[in-house]
Protein backbone atom coordinates (compact mmCIF):
# COMPACT_ATOMS: atom_id res chain seq x y z
CA UNK A 1 0.00 0.00 0.00
CA UNK A 2 1.58 3.05 -1.36
CA UNK A 3 0.19 5.36 1.59
CA UNK A 4 0.54 9.10 1.91
CA UNK A 5 -0.44 11.95 4.63
CA UNK A 6 -1.42 14.98 3.04
CA UNK A 7 -2.13 17.85 5.09
CA UNK A 8 -4.29 20.86 3.75
CA UNK A 9 -3.42 24.18 5.65
CA UNK A 10 -6.47 26.81 5.65
CA UNK A 11 -6.13 28.69 2.74
CA UNK A 12 -6.08 25.09 0.81
CA UNK A 13 -9.90 25.34 2.43
CA UNK A 14 -10.97 28.29 3.59
CA UNK A 15 -13.73 28.47 0.49
CA UNK A 16 -15.64 26.31 -1.64
CA UNK A 17 -14.06 26.79 -4.32
CA UNK A 18 -10.48 25.80 -2.39
CA UNK A 19 -12.59 22.66 -0.77
CA UNK A 20 -13.12 21.54 -4.40
CA UNK A 21 -10.01 21.92 -5.16
CA UNK A 22 -8.22 20.36 -2.83
CA UNK A 23 -10.76 17.25 -3.47
CA UNK A 24 -9.55 17.54 -6.67
CA UNK A 25 -5.91 16.45 -5.60
CA UNK A 26 -7.02 14.26 -3.12
CA UNK A 27 -8.23 12.71 -6.13
CA UNK A 28 -5.77 12.11 -8.27
CA UNK A 29 -3.26 10.40 -5.49
CA UNK A 30 -5.88 7.90 -5.68
CA UNK A 31 -6.00 7.70 -9.37
CA UNK A 32 -2.40 7.38 -9.46
CA UNK A 33 -2.34 4.40 -7.09
CA UNK A 34 -1.52 6.03 -3.49
CA UNK A 35 -3.61 5.67 -0.54
CA UNK A 36 -4.23 9.29 1.00
CA UNK A 37 -5.07 9.95 4.72
CA UNK A 38 -6.07 13.43 5.06
CA UNK A 39 -5.19 16.20 7.79
CA UNK A 40 -7.09 19.53 7.48
CA UNK A 41 -6.36 22.83 8.97
CA UNK A 42 -9.61 25.09 10.07
CA UNK A 43 -10.52 27.85 7.68
CA UNK A 44 -7.91 30.54 7.00
CA UNK A 45 -8.60 32.96 9.68
CA UNK A 46 -11.09 30.90 11.84
CA UNK A 47 -8.55 29.59 14.91
CA UNK A 48 -7.75 33.57 14.94
CA UNK A 49 -11.58 34.56 15.24
CA UNK A 50 -12.06 31.88 17.64
CA UNK A 51 -9.40 32.97 20.36
CA UNK A 52 -10.74 36.31 19.83
CA UNK A 53 -14.24 35.02 20.75
CA UNK A 54 -12.94 33.79 23.70
CA UNK A 55 -10.99 36.57 24.85
CA UNK A 56 -14.05 38.79 24.51
CA UNK A 57 -16.32 36.85 26.58
CA UNK A 58 -13.61 36.49 29.18
CA UNK A 59 -13.72 40.28 28.90
CA UNK A 60 -17.57 40.61 29.42
CA UNK A 61 -18.04 41.34 26.00
CA UNK A 62 -20.65 38.36 26.06
CA UNK A 63 -22.96 39.96 22.75
CA UNK A 64 -19.49 40.46 20.58
CA UNK A 65 -18.65 37.45 21.34
CA UNK A 66 -21.77 35.57 20.31
CA UNK A 67 -21.94 38.15 17.27
CA UNK A 68 -18.45 36.72 16.38
CA UNK A 69 -19.45 33.08 16.75
CA UNK A 70 -22.87 33.72 14.81
CA UNK A 71 -20.98 35.04 11.94
CA UNK A 72 -18.74 31.88 12.05
CA UNK A 73 -21.38 30.00 11.57
CA UNK A 74 -22.80 31.58 8.80
CA UNK A 75 -19.25 31.37 7.20
CA UNK A 76 -19.56 27.42 7.79
CA UNK A 77 -23.39 27.45 6.70
CA UNK A 78 -22.89 28.95 3.33
CA UNK A 79 -19.47 26.98 2.61
CA UNK A 80 -21.21 23.57 2.94
CA UNK A 81 -24.42 25.05 1.12
CA UNK A 82 -21.94 25.82 -1.91
CA UNK A 83 -20.01 22.45 -1.92
CA UNK A 84 -23.23 20.30 -1.19
CA UNK A 85 -26.57 18.72 -2.30
CA UNK A 86 -28.99 20.23 -0.83
CA UNK A 87 -30.26 17.15 1.45
CA UNK A 88 -26.51 16.49 2.44
CA UNK A 89 -25.74 20.46 3.24
CA UNK A 90 -28.79 20.05 5.61
CA UNK A 91 -27.12 17.11 6.98
CA UNK A 92 -23.69 19.30 8.34
CA UNK A 93 -26.15 22.21 8.93
CA UNK A 94 -27.25 20.18 11.92
CA UNK A 95 -24.29 18.59 12.91
CA UNK A 96 -22.30 22.01 13.15
CA UNK A 97 -25.67 23.86 14.56
CA UNK A 98 -25.22 21.34 17.82
CA UNK A 99 -21.40 22.58 17.71
CA UNK A 100 -21.96 26.34 17.52
CA UNK A 101 -24.74 25.91 20.65
CA UNK A 102 -22.13 24.18 22.58
CA UNK A 103 -19.55 26.58 21.57
CA UNK A 104 -22.50 29.38 22.69
CA UNK A 105 -22.68 27.91 26.00
CA UNK A 106 -19.13 28.31 26.57
CA UNK A 107 -18.86 31.55 25.53
CA UNK A 108 -21.77 32.72 28.20
CA UNK A 109 -20.01 30.59 30.92
CA UNK A 110 -16.76 32.57 30.02
CA UNK A 111 -18.52 35.96 30.03
CA UNK A 112 -20.30 35.17 33.68
CA UNK A 113 -17.05 34.22 35.31
CA UNK A 114 -14.71 36.70 33.68
CA UNK A 115 -11.68 34.20 33.41
CA UNK A 116 -10.35 32.07 30.31
CA UNK A 117 -8.08 29.56 31.19
CA UNK A 118 -5.50 27.55 28.96
CA UNK A 119 -7.37 24.22 29.38
CA UNK A 120 -10.68 26.73 27.95
CA UNK A 121 -8.91 28.43 25.11
CA UNK A 122 -8.09 24.73 23.82
CA UNK A 123 -11.40 23.75 23.74
CA UNK A 124 -12.74 26.96 21.77
CA UNK A 125 -9.82 26.69 19.53
CA UNK A 126 -10.55 23.15 19.02
CA UNK A 127 -13.64 24.21 17.13
CA UNK A 128 -12.03 25.30 14.19
CA UNK A 129 -10.59 21.87 12.54
CA UNK A 130 -13.58 19.74 13.73
CA UNK A 131 -15.99 21.86 11.70
CA UNK A 132 -13.33 22.15 8.75
CA UNK A 133 -12.76 18.30 8.94
CA UNK A 134 -16.51 17.26 9.04
CA UNK A 135 -17.24 19.40 6.02
CA UNK A 136 -14.43 18.51 3.81
CA UNK A 137 -15.41 14.55 4.35
CA UNK A 138 -18.84 15.67 3.47
CA UNK A 139 -17.25 17.60 0.30
CA UNK A 140 -15.01 14.43 -0.70
CA UNK A 141 -18.07 11.91 -0.33
CA UNK A 142 -20.06 13.94 -2.53
CA UNK A 143 -17.47 13.93 -5.11
CA UNK A 144 -17.36 9.95 -5.50
CA UNK A 145 -13.81 10.25 -2.91
CA UNK A 146 -14.57 7.46 -0.18
CA UNK A 147 -13.88 9.52 2.90
CA UNK A 148 -14.28 8.99 6.47
CA UNK A 149 -14.53 11.56 9.17
CA UNK A 150 -12.17 10.73 12.48
CA UNK A 151 -12.25 12.98 15.16
CA UNK A 152 -8.24 13.82 15.78
CA UNK A 153 -8.89 13.61 19.44
CA UNK A 154 -9.39 9.91 19.65
CA UNK A 155 -5.50 9.76 17.60
CA UNK A 156 -3.60 12.44 18.65
CA UNK A 157 -3.35 11.53 22.65
CA UNK A 158 -1.09 13.89 24.66
CA UNK A 159 0.03 15.09 27.91
CA UNK A 160 -1.98 18.08 29.67
CA UNK A 161 0.18 21.33 28.62
CA UNK A 162 -2.49 22.88 27.20
CA UNK A 163 -1.55 25.39 24.21
CA UNK A 164 1.50 23.16 23.70
CA UNK A 165 0.42 19.71 24.62
CA UNK A 166 3.09 17.29 24.06
CA UNK A 167 1.77 14.02 22.20
CA UNK A 168 2.62 10.45 23.12
CA UNK A 169 4.09 8.49 20.12
CA UNK A 170 3.47 4.63 21.59
CA UNK A 171 -0.62 5.56 22.08
CA UNK A 172 -0.80 7.43 18.77
CA UNK A 173 0.78 4.26 16.97
CA UNK A 174 -1.88 2.12 19.20
CA UNK A 175 -4.37 4.92 18.05
CA UNK A 176 -3.70 4.67 14.59
CA UNK A 177 -3.56 0.73 14.09
CA UNK A 178 -6.83 0.58 16.13
CA UNK A 179 -8.84 3.40 13.96
CA UNK A 180 -7.05 3.90 10.72
CA UNK A 181 -5.60 1.23 9.69
CA UNK A 182 -8.88 -0.87 9.45
CA UNK A 183 -10.08 2.39 6.90
CA UNK A 184 -6.86 2.54 4.90
CA UNK A 185 -7.02 -1.33 4.69
CA UNK A 186 -10.74 -1.25 3.16
CA UNK A 187 -9.80 1.65 0.62
CA UNK A 188 -11.01 4.43 2.42
CA UNK A 189 -9.89 7.91 2.50
CA UNK A 190 -9.77 9.34 6.80
CA UNK A 191 -10.10 13.07 7.12
CA UNK A 192 -8.93 14.23 10.32
CA UNK A 193 -8.54 17.76 11.47
CA UNK A 194 -4.91 18.95 12.20
CA UNK A 195 -3.85 20.52 15.42
CA UNK A 196 -6.00 19.14 17.89
CA UNK A 197 -5.60 16.48 20.42
CA UNK A 198 -7.10 15.28 24.26
CA UNK A 199 -5.06 13.96 26.98
CA UNK A 200 -5.66 10.26 28.35
CA UNK A 201 -9.01 11.62 29.96
CA UNK A 202 -10.15 12.52 26.71
CA UNK A 203 -9.86 16.80 27.27
CA UNK A 204 -9.31 18.69 24.56
CA UNK A 205 -6.09 19.55 23.89
CA UNK A 206 -3.55 21.53 21.38
CA UNK A 207 -0.62 21.06 19.44
CA UNK A 208 -0.01 24.93 19.25
CA UNK A 209 -0.12 27.60 16.17
CA UNK A 210 1.10 25.30 13.45
CA UNK A 211 0.42 22.04 15.10
CA UNK A 212 -2.01 20.97 11.96
CA UNK A 213 1.91 20.19 10.17
CA UNK A 214 2.61 18.08 13.75
CA UNK A 215 -0.33 16.12 13.09
CA UNK A 216 0.51 15.10 9.49
CA UNK A 217 4.11 14.16 10.67
CA UNK A 218 2.81 12.39 13.61
CA UNK A 219 0.36 10.23 11.71
CA UNK A 220 2.55 9.47 8.80
CA UNK A 221 5.35 8.28 11.36
CA UNK A 222 3.11 5.98 13.01
CA UNK A 223 1.27 4.48 9.58
CA UNK A 224 4.93 4.61 7.92
CA UNK A 225 3.20 6.48 5.42
CA UNK A 226 5.61 6.62 1.78
CA UNK A 227 5.58 10.28 1.95
CA UNK A 228 4.38 13.38 3.98
CA UNK A 229 2.74 16.25 1.91
CA UNK A 230 2.15 19.70 2.98
CA UNK A 231 0.13 21.86 0.94
CA UNK A 232 0.09 25.45 0.80
CA UNK A 233 -0.55 28.20 -1.04
CA UNK A 234 3.05 28.91 -2.08
CA UNK A 235 5.42 26.86 -4.33
CA UNK A 236 7.58 25.31 -2.11
CA UNK A 237 10.39 26.65 0.38
CA UNK A 238 11.71 29.32 -1.38
CA UNK A 239 15.20 30.93 -1.25
CA UNK A 240 13.79 34.06 1.04
CA UNK A 241 10.21 35.33 1.74
CA UNK A 242 9.04 36.65 -1.46
CA UNK A 243 6.94 39.42 -0.32
CA UNK A 244 10.51 40.88 0.78
CA UNK A 245 12.61 39.49 -2.19
CA UNK A 246 9.99 38.88 -5.60
CA UNK A 247 13.53 37.57 -7.03
CA UNK A 248 13.43 34.37 -4.60
CA UNK A 249 13.65 31.18 -6.20
CA UNK A 250 11.78 27.56 -5.40
CA UNK A 251 14.68 25.85 -3.15
CA UNK A 252 13.97 21.74 -4.97
CA UNK A 253 15.80 19.89 -2.83
CA UNK A 254 16.94 20.68 1.24
CA UNK A 255 17.55 18.70 4.14
CA UNK A 256 15.62 17.51 7.10
CA UNK A 257 18.78 19.56 8.92
CA UNK A 258 18.16 22.63 6.99
CA UNK A 259 14.37 22.54 7.26
CA UNK A 260 14.06 22.11 10.54
CA UNK A 261 16.82 25.36 10.96
CA UNK A 262 14.61 27.42 8.64
CA UNK A 263 11.55 26.93 10.00
CA UNK A 264 12.36 27.60 14.15
CA UNK A 265 14.07 30.86 12.67
CA UNK A 266 11.20 32.31 10.65
CA UNK A 267 10.16 30.66 7.50
CA UNK A 268 6.11 29.95 7.41
CA UNK A 269 6.06 26.89 5.38
CA UNK A 270 6.46 24.73 8.04
CA UNK A 271 5.87 23.84 12.00
CA UNK A 272 9.51 23.45 13.74
CA UNK A 273 7.92 20.45 15.27
CA UNK A 274 6.68 18.76 11.75
CA UNK A 275 10.36 17.43 10.83
CA UNK A 276 11.18 15.56 14.33
CA UNK A 277 8.72 12.79 13.20
CA UNK A 278 9.88 12.03 9.41
CA UNK A 279 13.31 12.49 10.47
CA UNK A 280 12.82 9.41 13.01
CA UNK A 281 11.32 6.98 10.33
CA UNK A 282 13.30 8.52 7.16
CA UNK A 283 9.75 9.45 5.80
CA UNK A 284 10.58 12.45 2.64
CA UNK A 285 8.34 15.42 3.42
CA UNK A 286 6.95 17.23 0.45
CA UNK A 287 5.71 21.23 0.45
CA UNK A 288 3.47 21.79 -2.65
CA UNK A 289 1.27 24.23 -3.51
CA UNK A 290 -2.66 23.67 -3.91
CA UNK A 291 -3.40 26.60 -6.10
CA UNK A 292 -0.30 25.19 -8.47
CA UNK A 293 -0.63 21.65 -7.68
CA UNK A 294 1.32 20.53 -10.67
CA UNK A 295 4.67 22.53 -9.55
CA UNK A 296 7.08 20.15 -7.76
CA UNK A 297 7.20 21.99 -5.23
CA UNK A 298 10.45 20.89 -2.50
CA UNK A 299 11.38 18.01 -1.17
CA UNK A 300 12.85 17.55 2.51
CA UNK A 301 15.04 14.48 2.91
CA UNK A 302 17.62 12.95 5.00
CA UNK A 303 20.16 13.61 2.69
CA UNK A 304 20.23 16.25 0.27
CA UNK A 305 22.83 16.30 -2.86
CA UNK A 306 25.77 19.13 -2.79
CA UNK A 307 24.73 22.89 -3.23
CA UNK A 308 27.16 24.65 -5.35
CA UNK A 309 26.13 27.59 -3.82
CA UNK A 310 27.42 28.96 0.01
CA UNK A 311 23.76 29.40 1.00
CA UNK A 312 19.89 27.91 0.28
CA UNK A 313 18.10 29.94 2.21
CA UNK A 314 17.52 32.92 3.93
CA UNK A 315 14.99 33.14 6.89
CA UNK A 316 14.03 36.21 9.62
CA UNK A 317 12.59 36.14 12.63
CA UNK A 318 11.25 39.68 13.73
CA UNK A 319 9.68 40.56 16.95
CA UNK A 320 12.48 39.93 19.12
CA UNK A 321 13.92 41.40 22.29
CA UNK A 322 18.05 41.56 23.60
CA UNK A 323 18.07 40.94 26.85
CA UNK A 324 21.91 42.02 28.21
CA UNK A 325 22.98 40.06 31.87
CA UNK A 326 25.55 42.29 32.91
CA UNK A 327 27.81 40.64 35.83
CA UNK A 328 28.09 41.95 39.13
CA UNK A 329 28.49 40.08 42.87
CA UNK A 330 28.04 37.26 40.46
CA UNK A 331 31.30 37.96 38.41
CA UNK A 332 33.09 34.20 37.11
CA UNK A 333 31.43 32.65 39.84
CA UNK A 334 30.18 29.16 39.76
CA UNK A 335 26.96 28.37 38.65
CA UNK A 336 25.82 31.76 36.97
CA UNK A 337 24.87 30.66 34.23
CA UNK A 338 23.06 28.26 35.46
CA UNK A 339 20.93 30.98 37.19
CA UNK A 340 20.60 32.94 34.21
CA UNK A 341 18.91 29.92 32.45
CA UNK A 342 17.28 28.61 35.41
CA UNK A 343 15.00 32.14 35.15
CA UNK A 344 14.39 31.59 31.65
CA UNK A 345 12.62 27.91 32.27
CA UNK A 346 10.87 29.24 35.19
CA UNK A 347 9.34 31.34 33.22
CA UNK A 348 8.76 28.80 29.57
CA UNK A 349 10.92 31.42 28.15
CA UNK A 350 12.52 29.95 24.79
CA UNK A 351 16.06 31.93 23.93
CA UNK A 352 17.09 32.28 20.29
CA UNK A 353 20.60 32.97 20.49
CA UNK A 354 23.22 33.79 23.20
CA UNK A 355 26.41 35.81 23.16
CA UNK A 356 28.79 35.42 26.22
CA UNK A 357 31.76 37.98 27.55
CA UNK A 358 33.91 37.61 30.55
CA UNK A 359 31.51 40.14 32.21
CA UNK A 360 27.73 39.30 30.64
CA UNK A 361 25.38 37.83 28.69
CA UNK A 362 23.13 38.78 25.77
CA UNK A 363 20.26 36.77 24.87
CA UNK A 364 17.46 37.21 22.63
CA UNK A 365 13.82 36.01 23.09
CA UNK A 366 10.29 36.51 21.68
CA UNK A 367 8.81 40.01 22.49
CA UNK A 368 6.29 39.12 25.50
CA UNK A 369 4.35 39.94 28.38
CA UNK A 370 6.61 38.22 30.43
CA UNK A 371 9.89 40.05 29.61
CA UNK A 372 9.36 42.40 33.15
CA UNK A 373 8.99 39.63 35.03
CA UNK A 374 11.96 38.00 33.64
CA UNK A 375 13.93 41.17 34.21
CA UNK A 376 13.01 41.77 37.56
CA UNK A 377 14.30 37.86 38.25
CA UNK A 378 17.20 38.44 36.61
CA UNK A 379 17.91 41.45 38.33
CA UNK A 380 18.16 39.70 41.91
CA UNK A 381 21.80 38.17 40.45
CA UNK A 382 22.88 40.77 37.88
CA UNK A 383 22.60 44.16 36.41
CA UNK A 384 19.78 43.74 33.44
CA UNK A 385 18.28 45.77 29.99
CA UNK A 386 16.06 44.70 27.56
CA UNK A 387 15.94 46.29 23.99
CA UNK A 388 12.79 45.42 21.80
CA UNK A 389 12.69 45.92 18.25
CA UNK A 390 14.79 43.60 16.85
CA UNK A 391 15.08 40.73 14.53
CA UNK A 392 17.16 38.24 13.27
CA UNK A 393 18.64 37.39 10.36
CA UNK A 394 19.46 32.88 9.66
CA UNK A 395 21.69 32.13 6.47
CA UNK A 396 20.89 28.37 6.00
CA UNK A 397 23.62 26.14 4.12
CA UNK A 398 25.80 23.59 3.28
CA UNK A 399 29.14 23.51 5.96
CA UNK A 400 29.00 27.26 6.70
CA UNK A 401 31.68 26.43 9.21
CA UNK A 402 34.14 24.97 6.72
CA UNK A 403 33.92 27.83 3.98
CA UNK A 404 36.77 30.14 4.68
CA UNK A 405 35.87 34.05 4.04
CA UNK A 406 32.11 33.03 3.97
CA UNK A 407 31.53 35.81 7.10
CA UNK A 408 33.13 38.42 5.52
CA UNK A 409 31.05 38.36 2.72
CA UNK A 410 28.24 38.17 4.50
CA UNK A 411 29.07 41.23 6.23
CA UNK A 412 30.15 43.17 3.38
CA UNK A 413 27.11 42.59 1.65
CA UNK A 414 25.58 44.46 4.54
CA UNK A 415 28.14 46.69 5.40
CA UNK A 416 25.32 49.98 5.53
CA UNK A 417 23.24 47.75 8.54
CA UNK A 418 24.42 47.60 12.16
CA UNK A 419 24.80 44.33 13.56
CA UNK A 420 23.62 43.46 17.12
CA UNK A 421 25.07 40.16 17.70
CA UNK A 422 26.27 37.38 15.70
CA UNK A 423 26.49 33.62 15.85
CA UNK A 424 28.48 31.57 14.05
CA UNK A 425 29.64 28.03 14.78
CA UNK A 426 27.24 26.43 16.89
CA UNK A 427 25.67 24.53 13.65
CA UNK A 428 27.81 23.53 11.04
CA UNK A 429 24.56 24.71 8.94
CA UNK A 430 23.19 28.01 10.05
CA UNK A 431 24.86 31.65 10.56
CA UNK A 432 22.59 34.15 12.24
CA UNK A 433 23.06 37.73 13.10
CA UNK A 434 20.40 40.51 15.01
CA UNK A 435 19.35 43.54 13.63
CA UNK A 436 16.81 45.89 13.81
CA UNK A 437 13.81 45.01 12.88
CA UNK A 438 13.60 48.35 10.54
CA UNK A 439 16.58 46.99 8.85
CA UNK A 440 14.92 43.76 7.85
CA UNK A 441 14.42 43.80 4.19
CA UNK A 442 16.87 45.82 3.09
CA UNK A 443 19.38 43.38 4.62
CA UNK A 444 17.43 40.59 3.39
CA UNK A 445 17.44 42.09 -0.04
CA UNK A 446 20.59 42.59 -0.09
CA UNK A 447 21.77 39.39 1.16
CA UNK A 448 19.93 37.61 -1.90
CA UNK A 449 21.49 39.55 -4.44
CA UNK A 450 24.77 39.00 -2.94
CA UNK A 451 24.43 35.42 -2.51
CA UNK A 452 21.80 34.12 -4.92
CA UNK A 453 23.39 36.08 -8.63
CA UNK A 454 24.19 32.50 -10.08
CA UNK A 455 22.15 29.68 -8.32
CA UNK A 456 22.96 26.26 -8.80
CA UNK A 457 20.27 25.04 -11.10
CA UNK A 458 20.19 21.45 -9.52
CA UNK A 459 19.13 22.96 -6.09
CA UNK A 460 16.93 25.66 -7.22
CA UNK A 461 14.27 26.25 -9.52
CA UNK A 462 16.14 28.84 -11.90
CA UNK A 463 14.03 28.70 -14.78
CA UNK A 464 11.21 30.11 -13.12
CA UNK A 465 13.08 33.01 -12.46
CA UNK A 466 14.43 33.55 -15.80
CA UNK A 467 10.83 33.22 -17.28
CA UNK A 468 9.00 35.19 -14.72
CA UNK A 469 11.95 37.91 -15.51
CA UNK A 470 11.50 37.56 -19.40
CA UNK A 471 7.98 37.54 -18.97
CA UNK A 472 8.16 41.78 -17.18
CA UNK A 473 10.83 42.35 -20.08
CA UNK A 474 8.19 41.97 -22.71
CA UNK A 475 5.26 43.89 -20.57
CA UNK A 476 7.73 46.71 -20.16
CA UNK A 477 8.62 46.58 -23.90
CA UNK A 478 4.45 46.81 -24.38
Amino acid sequence: MRLVVMKFGGTSVEDGTAIDRTAKIVAGRIARGQQPIVVVSAMAKVTDQLLSVANAAARGDRAGALAISARLRCRHRDTASALLPQEKAAEYHNWMDVRFDALDEVLRGLAAVGELTVRITDLVASYGERLSSKLVTAAFAARGIPATHVDARDIIVTDSQFGKAIPNDEVIEQRCALYLSPLTEEGRVPVMGGFIGSNEKGVTTTLGRGGSDFTAALIGGAMNAEAIEIWTDVDGVMTTDPRICPDALRVKTISFEEAAELAYFGAKVLHPATILPAVQKNIPVLVLNSRNPSNEGTRIISLAPHCNSPFKCIAAKRRLTIIDVVANRMLMSHGYLKEIFDVFDRHKCAVDMVSTSEVSVSLTVDSNEKLPAIAADLSKIADVKYEGRKALVCMVGENIRGQNGIAAQVFQAIRHVNVRMISQGASEINMSFMIDEDDIDEAVRSLHAYFFQNPDPAIFDVEAREAARAAAAESVKR
